[in-house]
């Protein structure tokens, strides 16, 4: 029976102890929290001052662009290469003078493929060829100008048509027609009218430039 007693009271006391110690722990764990509640409070505190003083010393900068920007943004483009015209030309060459022509003379057929870029110089462009009126952009450009004129060597054919009886096909008479199929490629363009096309797609490129700026309204004067 003594045993018993000293059983229960044992296991009680434990209990005590247990509870004891549970208490204990969490009054320490609530007067921890009390009391570093507030230096949280002054952390957060110090962290929106720092936001603030940041702020501050480095604002959001604001950027109002002025006329010479645009005149250098311009600039930049260099040759703005509006249109490319794809030429294909057929040519002859002959070098039958003279009364030995038909023993020394050749006569050949030369086709050139070649290109011809046009567009605007937008080096040429001066700030006093932009101005602002009423919210309405004006930009006088320079005209339009053929920019390359351009031979695909690797594609010239050469044919023989007639051959004098002791002549080679002479290289620099292949030359010579070449170069007069470049000059064509570049006259058959004009005349078609590559010069005007290059200005019109410069206008509409230049428009939707202007626009990306903040610009809804673009005028371009006749020259």
């Amino acid at each position: 029976m003594k045993n018993t007693f000293n059983t229960v009271m044992s296991i009680l006391i434990l209990i005590v102890l247990a509870a004891g110690v549970y208490f204990i722990v969490e009054t320490v764990r609530d007067t921890a929290a009390a009391a570093s509640q507030p230096f949280e409070q002054v952390n957060e505190a110090n962290y929106a001052l720092q936001t603030q003083m940041a702020q501050l010393m480095n604002p959001t900068p604001t950027i109002i662009p002025d006329p010479v920007t645009y005149i250098n943004e311009i600039r930049a483009l260099a040759r703005l290469e509006t249109i490319q015209y794809s030429v294909s030309q057929v040519m002859t060459g002959e070098d039958r003078q003279g009364t030995l022509g038909f023993a020394f003379g050749t006569k050949i057929l030369v086709v050139v493929h070649g290109s011809v870029i046009a567009g605007i110089d937008m080096e040429k462009i001066q700030p006093g060829d932009m101005r602002l009126e009423n919210g309405v952009l004006y930009v006088n450009l320079p005209p339009a100008e053929v920019l390359a004129v351009t031979l695909d060597t690797e594609k010239v054919e050469v044919y023989t048509l007639q051959e004098g009886v002791l002549a080679d096909v002479d290289p620099t008479l292949v030359l010579q027609t070449v170069q007069g199929g470049q000059d064509k490629i570049l006259s058959v363009a004009l005349d078609d009218g590559i010069l005007q096309q290059a200005e019109r797609n410069a206008e509409a490129y230049l428009l939707r430039f202007f626009g990306a700026l903040g610009f809804d309204t673009v005028v371009f004067p006749q020259n």
